[in-house]
């Protein structure tokens, strides 16, 4: 057969070969470009990765200790740190609380490589829409890298150590192993990391046992812990919750119906701890246990003295008092603290709110105790021969033009120290701190518990130093423990979470600091200031010894007391020193004493030692 004869011609030969030679050289140019991208993709790699944490030690777990207060009937106060539980496995977990974390979290988590392309450019899309970050391009695989090995910190070089990492992740563990690492590392807000410890904190339940609706609840913290905190925002955290069971129904777990249903169920969450007044006494603690066992990484749990009861009933009388009173009086604020008398802290509140302020008027406000100062005198007075029916005159006084007045602007005349103790006569506690010295009144206070610097101006005898109620407190209690140190704590037993013992605290064996005829004549004095004197507010069916004080300009007023079993101090007053009106601490303070001891007889134990 002969070939027909070609039609193209010269021209259209070389066309064709230029063309093929252009296709070579974008080929070739293309793949050129190709190549110095993954050069250069692999060294950004390199780069990024060099300084990555150790893969190998995944499973340590990065967080704060553990530290567990306990109450003394082992209920818990509160605890700090981090807060985890034992680990779950997937199919401990309901499948439902699994779903709700997929559809709100990361959809296509099953089906992508760690990095979920499509799932960034839509956040990029619908954040670039609204001006604002409104969706995060993260998947779980991207998270849990995060958790558990990355830091906070929001930069370009974090972000890609994070996809390097989510890959390594894929590759090494199946999806079951990374959702349930997921579960048990990811936080949920008050302090809880994982299901485990959040489904106790939030609800009080095993996480085998959580409803439908309080799995899409968690599921919602995820997002934002601390804003969509039921125990911040109930109606918030709710809202969110029902939109992750709307997802769930998007994403084809759940149909309509079942969604709508669990969105009518009533939610109970556990006790929140975080506003209780105990919280004043915790923090109090802390550093004393740490004084005692140091700042380590181990879980600590710490036995304590406190009584939930006599707790629960200072609040509730602090508060009640206040609301009554506090409006009509111009009182903003009161401290109540209770001990046994060997100093064992009983109840502890260090103000109408802890939520609204963490100060602690306890321990840490510095106030005037006015004639509360004037037990300090008198046991100076008996330590230097003085009796409780020796006589002094009550008359007008002058110091270096300093002249003190009573509170009743009269003079009694010859009086005994008893009675003008019981009375709270100014001019007798001055006169008998000028006879003995005033350097022996400061080595008395001190010697019985005040911390504070007091200064020797003849004023000393009124209480215008500045001490705590604490301290205060605990010096009227050495005279409830026949004389003996009454150094207030609050600390058992601590132990680690091998339940190991770190500190047991061991009785104190100290000698008398007042000897026992000053005692008994002290608390006969303190008797009469409740029977017959200031504290009469405070009498109850069984002997009370006590004493009132109110500072200049009623800017603070105080009922100290004691009965066989319980030494209880209160203080009122404002936090920005703003005078009372006419509050005096045997009208307020005294009461609000009363109020709590009434309640108290029937629980508090009948030893020295705080019922465990």
């Amino acid at each position: 057969m002969v070939k027909k004869p070609s039609n193209k011609g010269p021209e259209s030969i070389t066309s064709q070969g230029k063309q093929k030679s252009l296709w070579i050289r974008t080929l070739r140019l293309f793949s050129l470009l190709m190549l110095w991208l993954a050069l250069a993709l692999l060294v950004l790699t390199a780069y990024y990765a060099w300084d990555l944490p150790d893969l190998d030690n995944y499973e340590k777990q990065t967080r704060r200790p553990s530290i567990t207060i306990l109450a003394a009937d082992n209920t818990v106060i509160t605890t700090y740190g981090d807060v985890y539980d034992n680990a779950v496995k997937f199919n401990e977990v309901p499948p439902y609380l699994i779903q709700s974390i997929i559809a709100t979290e990361d959809r296509r988590f099953f089906s992508h490589i760690g990095v979920d392309v499509s799932g960034i450019v839509r956040a990029t899309l619908a954040n670039v829409r609204a001006k604002r970050i409104r969706q995060g391009g993260s998947t779980l695989t991207q998270q849990l890298a995060k958790n558990l090995f990355l830091t906070p910190e929001r930069s370009m070089r974090r972000k890609i150590q994070e996809i390097i990492l989510a890959f390594w992740l894929e590759a090494r563990f199946s999806k079951r192993q990374i959702i349930t690492l997921y579960l048990n590392r990811v936080y949920f807000g008050a302090g809880t990391f994982g299901v485990a410890a959040a489904a106790r904190r939030y609800f009080g339940k095993s996480v085998k046992n959580i409803s439908l609706k309080e799995a899409a609840l968690l599921s919602g913290l995820l997002k934002a812990p601390s804003r969509y905190s039921p125990f911040r925002n109930k109606k918030l955290s709710l809202k969110r919750a029902n939109q992750v069971l709307t997802n769930m129904f998007v994403a084809g777990f759940l149909s309509k119906s079942d969604a709508q249903r669990a969105k009518g169920e009533v939610i109970k969450l556990a006790n929140q701890k975080s506003g209780s007044g105990a919280l004043y006494f915790a923090d109090w603690l802390l550093q004393r246990a740490f004084g005692f066992v140091g700042r380590g990484n181990q879980d600590l749990i710490i036995k304590t003295t406190l009584s939930p009861y006599l707790q629960n009933i200072g609040e509730q009388q602090v508060k009640i008092s206040l609301k009554k009173d506090g409006k009509a009086l111009r009182v903003g604020q009161a401290a109540l603290v209770s001990l046994s008398p060997d100093g064992a802290i009983r109840a502890m509140v260090g103000g109408r709110r802890y939520a609204a302020s963490q100060f602690n008027r306890v321990n840490q406000a510095l106030r005037q105790p006015g004639s509360a100062f004037k037990l300090f005198v008198y046991v100076a007075a008996l330590e230097s021969g003085l009796k409780p029916d020796d006589i002094v005159i009550d008359e007008p006084v002058s110091i270096d033009g300093w002249k003190p007045k009573n509170y009743t602007g009269k003079f009694l005349g010859p009086v005994t120290l008893r009675r003008a103790l019981s009375e709270s006569i100014n001019t007798v506690a001055v006169k008998v701190s000028e006879k003995i010295g005033r350097k022996k009144v400061i080595k008395v206070a001190h010697k019985l518990g005040i911390t504070a610097k007091l200064k020797g101006h003849p004023s000393i005898a009124l209480g215008v130093d500045g001490v705590n109620l604490l301290d205060l407190t605990s010096a009227y209690a050495l005279f409830a423990n026949r004389g003996y140190p009454a150094w207030p704590y609050g600390i058992i037993e601590i132990r680690n979470n091998k339940n190991e013992i770190l500190y047991r605290r061991s009785r104190v064996l100290a000698g008398r600091l007042v000897q026992k005829q000053i005692v008994e004549n002290i608390k006969s004095m303190l008797t009469d200031v409740v029977k017959f004197g200031t504290g009469k507010r405070a009498r109850l069916s069984e002997v009370v010894a006590g004493k009132s004080g109110t500072s200049q300009g009623f800017r603070d007023a105080w009922f100290i007391g004691f009965t066989k079993n319980l030494v209880t101090g209160v203080w009122v007053g404002n936090d920005n020193f703003l005078p009372m009106i006419g509050v005096t601490g045997g009208s307020l303070p005294a009461e609000l004493w009363k109020k709590f001891m009434l309640k108290t007889l029937k629980r508090v134990p009948t030893s020295n030692k705080p019922k465990l």
